[in-house]
């Protein structure tokens, strides 16, 4: 077998200078060949220039073309080359155990109990066994002949003779018929015929055992022992039926998580590996969507194991025939049509089409973490490494039976259905925001700055200061106005009750000419395109009636601040206002009361003098005259401000809250109001 230092076949650039007798340096002009009466020197270019390569040699000068590369990922890829083989033994239902070892001399060890490689002479080459045949051959395998496995993973021929070819070492055993055989290899080549041992009573199956070479991979390179751990346990994952046992040299674990000894048996399959990825975690829907089909007579199954979070983005992780397919592939394509269509049909039954009409697959996958293996047979792979599926066939059998699989769990599970469908039109109104808000941004870069017409502004241009009162009705915003410091106290009146942003859609968003115009007077943007150093006031103060509209009107207010402005409430910036609802006024002393609750204890407390006590109920805070709005709710050094914030250590409470007082689903506003039904008092027919 010839070094890899040593030359390989002509490149162009070799052809283009063949007679020089030192390669051109980078970057200078090459000399041309040398010309005879016009017609190129073709002398130096013959047959004995090319150079065929045989047996394994192609897979040591071109390693890349088989493993994808000599890196990491391909020094570990040997490793899963050798234990799919015996996952598809598995598969087959030929095994029950694979036993896996990692030595301290650079060894690893993979044992089956399946039917053990054939060790007989082969039809094709009769001087040489079947063994010989597989492991030194490109080509070579039982996985071309359909009869021999009706679902497996290696199917080009190439993976175990690719390991051979780049192990300075390899040893295989095979129990055939009670009895023991070994070959042993080197770089590819045969150190000598197979061997018989002798006889064994009570093992059968193949048992391989190799050495990374280090003229591949580098002198430093290494398996590691926490890499193969998680490759093998992720097998027994994938197939319920198999027992995986994990073996590693002390030394080579010492100060690390990973075990020496471990059993790997999951007869949940990929539940019990979600539970397992995804433990600690909070969820959208409190059950995972998790399912396995099989096809009649054993040609082909289905599992998977679904579920979304809600702290933090998704997975997904998928396989063929236990291969992983990182890259994804039409099976994963499969999984996103079956999830997206299979929410707005559910959507379109429950009358909420219209509110699903903007959800896309990638809303609906962006926080889903999501395990699919499909086995199926002759599956076609982008690559040796398959990295991707591409057989189309497995894209439409996993979205047909996946959609009917899903349709069957929404329709079980109502609550967690309308959970996910609020979270999937959520996901798709913050997608659709965020480009709205690049689309004003890129607009408005060259526009000057154009302030809604209701907008009493204040004269100081810095916000440093600035105070901005969000009243209702152009009768309150009159009053406040004329009670108003107009040097840093800008007036916006909204129109009655504004639009629920917390059950609106991005086109009613985007429709409401009110919310536009706080948007519009505040600034600095909204979403993912906040901008707290635009924000035209330090203070954005919340003035409405003291009675249940004025404190509605305030809760729809605050939902907007919270949805689409987060960071200004967390900034500090946002106040609610404390107008009074009564004047208590005896003799010429006048004191204001917040509530009825306050108006009785300042009838105790402040109006113990002598003459009548005249009380005056403000009807709202257009009528309250200009003298009283100021004294009591707008000027800074007599007034009562509250400040919004959200409690950071219960930020999914507020959430939840929000969601559930404000959302789109009555009934959980019915049960808001029966589970403090015992607590209400005082309630009378108006």
């Amino acid at each position: 077998m010839p070094k890899r230092s040593e030359a390989v076949a002509a490149t162009p650039e070799d052809l283009f200078a063949v007679n020089d007798d030192v390669p051109p340096e980078a970057g200078k002009k090459r000399r041309p060949l040398p010309v005879r009466d016009g017609t190129p020197d073709e002398t130096g270019y013959t047959a004995a220039s090319i150079e065929v390569l045989e047996g394994l040699e192609p897979v040591r000068r071109r390693p890349g073309m088989y493993i994808g590369g000599t890196d990491d990922a391909g020094l570990h890829h040997l490793f899963a080359e050798v234990i799919d083989n015996s996952m598809d033994e598995a598969v087959a239902g030929h095994a029950s155990r694979i036993d896996v070892a990692v030595e301290a001399d650079g060894f690893v060890s993979i044992t089956d109990n399946g039917r053990g490689i054939p060790i007989d002479p082969h039809p094709k080459f009769p001087d040489r066994s079947a063994l010989e045949v597989i492991m030194t051959t490109l080509h070579a395998g039982g996985k071309f002949d359909s009869g021999a496995y009706q679902t497996s993973g290696g199917l080009h021929g190439v993976g175990i003779s690719v390991v051979n070819a780049l192990s300075e070492r390899l040893d295989v055993e095979v129990a055939r018929g009670q009895t023991l055989y070994r070959q042993s290899f080197a770089r590819g080549l045969v150190l000598g015929p197979i061997e018989t041992v002798g006889r064994v009573a009570n093992r059968r199956g193949t048992r391989v055992r190799f050495k990374p070479d280090p003229e591949i991979f580098g002198a430093e390179a290494r398996l590691e022992p926490a890499r193969l751990f998680r490759m093998a346990r992720s097998k027994a994952y994938l197939f319920g039926g198999v027992e995986v046992r994990w073996h590693c040299a002390a030394e080579l674990i010492e100060g690390t998580k990973t075990p020496g000894e471990a059993v790997f048996r999951f007869p949940g399959g990929l539940k019990d590996h979600l539970a397992q990825e995804v433990e600690g975690r909070s969820f959208v829907a409190e059950q995972p969507f998790t399912g396995k089909i099989t096809k009649p007579g054993g040609h082909g199954s289905l599992e998977w194991a679904v579920t979304w979070l809600s702290d933090d983005d998704g997975f997904v992780h998928s396989y063929c025939n236990t291969i992983p397919t990182p890259n994804g592939g039409t099976h994963e394509n499969g999984l996103r049509s079956a999830l997206l269509r299979g929410l707005k049909d559910h959507a379109e039954r429950i009358g909420q089409a219209r509110r699903a009409a903007n959800v896309t697959a990638d809303d609906v996958m962006l926080n889903c973490a999501a395990l699919l293996s499909v086995f199926i047979r002759e599956p076609e792979f982008q690559g040796q490494n398959k990295g991707r599926l591409q057989t189309v066939e497995a894209g439409r059998i996993v979205d047909t039976a996946l959609r009917d699989a899903f349709d069957h769990w929404l329709a079980a599970a109502p609550s967690q259905a309308a959970k996910l469908l609020d979270w999937s039109v959520e996901r798709a109104d913050e997608r659709m925001r965020r480009k709205a808000d690049k689309d004003v941004a890129r607009k408005s870069a060259t526009r000057k700055l154009r302030l809604p017409g209701k907008l009493a502004d204040c004269s100081n241009s810095a916000a440093q200061g600035s105070e901005l009162f969000i009243v209702e009705g152009d009768s309150a915003g009159g009053s406040a106005k004329q009670a108003r410091d107009r040097a840093s106290q800008a007036i916006l009146p909204l129109r009655g009750k504004i639009l629920n942003v917390a059950n609106a859609t991005r086109d009613k968003l985007a429709a409401n000419q009110q919310l536009a115009d706080l948007a519009l007077a505040l600034g600095c943007g909204t979403g993912a395109h906040y901008k707290d150093g635009e924000l035209r006031y330090d203070k954005i103060i919340i003035m409405t009636d003291a009675d249940v509209d004025g404190a509605h009107i305030a809760s729809l207010l605050i939902t907007f601040f919270y949805r689409q402005m987060p960071k200004l409430i967390d900034g500090g910036h946002l106040f609610i206002a404390v107008p009074p609802l009564y004047r208590l006024t005896q003799n010429t002393k006048s004191v204001y009361a917040r509530d009825d609750a306050h108006k009785d204890f300042l009838l105790k407390t402040a109006m113990t003098g002598r003459g009548k006590v005249e009380i005056s109920r403000f009807k709202g805070l257009g009528e309250m005259p200009m003298r009283d709005l100021k004294e009591t709710t707008m000027d800074p050094s007599k007034r009562t401000l509250l400040r919004v914030t959200v409690l950071a250590e219960d930020d999914v409470g507020t959430r939840d809250a929000v969601e559930r007082l404000m959302g789109n689903r009555p009934e959980a506003r019915f049960a808001f109001i029966q589970e403090r039904a015992s607590g209400a008092a005082d309630l009378v027919d108006v």
